[in-house]
């Protein structure tokens, strides 16, 4: 049974942002804060989707780019350039992304299985689409994706 199903009636709400023309939602609860993107301090070695690490009031977290991870083209970082700070089993990390666009409450019959397309973005880390109206949201288990053993991350975030 799927989260959304052990959900019941009851709506979850989801951070709605942008990755080049697509729309995506996670879960708003495993968000801790969103900020302005700033320069990284880049890291030897680091897989190419790991921007690098920034100073959050005191606790170096890792930045990951979600363009290069989902192999969605080069990045462009202006203005609505964004970073989500994710508190995933008590490990803070960054995610990047083109923008955020608002928080949408999502009721378990709006939310469709996911297709296995076999794509770059496995379908193991998508919780299902997300319909509103004419939207579609990409609905991500974040915290899956950011724990997987391809993220390098996990280790650390493996409670």
């Amino acid at each position: 049974m799927s989260e959304a199903e052990n959900a019941g009636a009851a709506s979850q709400e989801y951070l709605a942002f942008k990755l080049g023309a697509e729309e995506y939602g996670i879960d708003i609860l495993k968000v801790q804060e969103i900020r302005g993107y700033e320069a990284v301090t880049r890291i030897a070695n680091a897989p190419e989707f790991i921007k690098g690490v920034i100073n959050l009031r005191g606790i170096i977290i890792p930045v990951v780019d979600m363009r290069i991870k989902f192999k969605l083209g080069e990045p462009v970082y202006d203005q609505f350039t964004v970073v989500i700070i994710l508190n995933i089993n008590g490990r803070v990390v960054g995610m990047v992304v083109d923008a955020v666009s608002d928080v949408t409450s999502l009721t378990p019959d709006q939310i469709k299985p996911a297709p296995d397309m076999g794509t770059a973005f496995s379908s193991e880390y998508m919780i299902g689409l997300g319909t509103i109206d004419e939207r579609m949201l990409i609905l991500v288990d974040i915290g899956r994706l950011m724990s997987s053993p391809e993220m390098g991350l996990s280790e650390k975030l493996a409670a």
